[in-house]
């Protein structure tokens, strides 16, 4: 397969040496993830590993009373399963994708097989792994202490930075899931957005106008993690 072909916006895989790439190319597999994919399930064996290329998952949990938050994001700077290499054979949440699109797959057992050779790819997914251990503590902390606007904004800014557009396809169900509030909590947040000019929002599609104004209407969470992942991953 060639590995320009597809990695080449797989930042993570892009990032490695080019005699890294050319082992790995006959264990990579183009795919394609469609919206609302279940890439891992809970409690089910890793048998692929996922780099996104275009497309970006969400890392969600469910409580016994049925209701769901999202605790990470992870596009194409990271990996969907990574957790094959640190001793995990299996997944204590679910892997949804939240932006359909590409990805690049790679059977669990050769990425394990890789890890232990050491090396570049070896470094590259522990510090993925490190950022998004940053970011999952960042969103346990946000949940708690801020309002479901600020986290709107934050959460549309880890998407924007991950899809490259200001274009986003995202209902307000699929958003109160990720959040893990009620619908009506999201459409009066978005509605504030909305009438301050820093979105315009119809029919699932979001467009983000004043990404500046997002920002500055966003917690601190936001940067935090938009900080520590260009900190460990150059992004």
């Amino acid at each position: 397969m060639p590995l320009a072909a597809t990695e080449a916006h797989s930042r993570l895989l892009h990032a490695l040496p080019g005699s890294d790439l050319t082992r790995l190319g006959p264990m990579l597999e183009p795919v394609a993830l469609g919206l609302g994919d279940i890439v891992h399930d809970r409690d089910r064996r890793l048998d692929f590993v996922y780099f996104p290329t275009d497309s970006v998952a969400a890392l969600v949990h469910t409580v016994a009373d049925g209701h769901t938050t999202a605790i990470g994001l992870i596009g194409n700077e990271g990996v969907l399963g990574a957790a094959c290499c640190l001793g995990g054979a299996t997944s204590i949440g679910q892997t949804v994708v939240l932006v359909a699109g590409g990805a690049v797959r790679m059977g669990a057992a050769d990425l394990q097989a890789e890890f232990r050779r050491g090396g570049a790819l070896q470094l590259a997914l522990l510090r993925c792994t490190q950022s998004l251990i940053t970011q999952v503590s960042q969103t346990a902390v946000c949940n708690r202490l801020h309002q479901v606007e600020q986290r709107l904004c934050a959460w549309l800014l880890h998407i924007r930075d991950r899809v490259r557009s200001d274009e986003l396809r995202l209902t307000h169900d699929r958003i109160a899931h990720m959040l893990g509030v009620r619908r009506e909590g999201v459409a009066l947040a978005a509605g504030h957005l909305q009438a301050a000019g820093l979105i315009h929002y119809v029919r699932g599609n979001i467009t983000i106008l004043d990404r500046r104004g997002l920002e500055a209407a966003a917690c601190e969470c936001y940067q935090v993690v938009k900080e520590e992942y260009a900190r460990l991953l150059g992004h």
